[in-house]
């Protein structure tokens, strides 16, 4: 199966994704660490993000794998491990930048759609297109929303929780300044997907939310059996 879960910032895709994958056996693809990565490799590059040609050339020698290491998916970009590196503020406003670039989207289109083959039972991918773009004809597609101020707070409480010294209302505002760029941009935009699940995480504990959205992917399998 291929499940998809879209969704802006801070509604709790990547943690929830990672329970779901563990608890039913499916491969779990972080496709917004790998747009990061290749942000970060353009920025340690000193690749303009104006320049298609480097960017292209910057996606196409992408060193890039995904490795489970005691419980947390630790992303491995040319032998160094750069998983804290690329969850800064900082980053993730970059990545927004290099995702609305058309050449860097269609570069990695095919690496995304190349993991998602081989696996035993599935693969379960979050992003912000891929029930739209990347995979439209995904199993299960989900898409999560939250309040503004409930991802902001998510969003905060990660990075103190790393000991970095963050601004709440800046990180609001760069919560919302991520969204407006994400959601107008003219190559694959944030949006939901026509026949998407939508669940509102504001409330939800990260096992409600799992649990609200491994059922939907349990359904799906047992109607996907019934017709096989």
């Amino acid at each position: 199966m291929i499940v998809t879960v879209d969704g802006a910032s801070g509604t709790g895709k990547s943690t929830v994704c990672k329970l779901i994958a563990s608890e039913l056996g499916l491969v779990y693809v972080d496709t917004g660490a790998i747009y990061r990565c290749v942000a970060l490799a353009a920025h340690n590059a000193g690749v303009d993000f104006k320049n298609e040609k480097g960017l292209e050339s910057i996606c196409e020698n992408l060193k890039l794998s995904f490795v489970f290491k005691d419980g947390v998916n630790r992303i491995i970009l040319d032998s160094k491990d750069v998983t804290d590196e690329i969850r800064t503020p900082q980053m993730a406003m970059m990545a927004s930048n290099v995702s609305a670039i058309p050449v860097v989207r269609a570069s990695l289109l095919d690496i995304q759609k190349k993991l998602a083959k081989g696996t035993a039972k599935g693969t379960i991918f979050d992003g912000r297109d891929m029930g739209t773009v990347v995979f439209p004809d995904a199993d299960v597609k989900v898409f999560l929303i939250a309040s503004d101020e409930v991802r902001a707070r998510r969003r905060y409480n990660e990075l103190k929780s790393k000991g970095l010294d963050v601004n709440f209302e800046q990180v609001l505002k760069e919560t919302i300044q991520r969204d407006k760029q994400d959601s107008e941009r003219a190559i694959a935009p944030l949006k939901k997907a026509k026949n998407a699940v939508e669940i509102n995480t504001d409330g939800l504990s990260i096992q409600e939310e799992k649990e609200k959205i491994v059922s939907v992917i349990k359904s799906a399998k047992i109607l996907k059996d019934t017709l096989i």
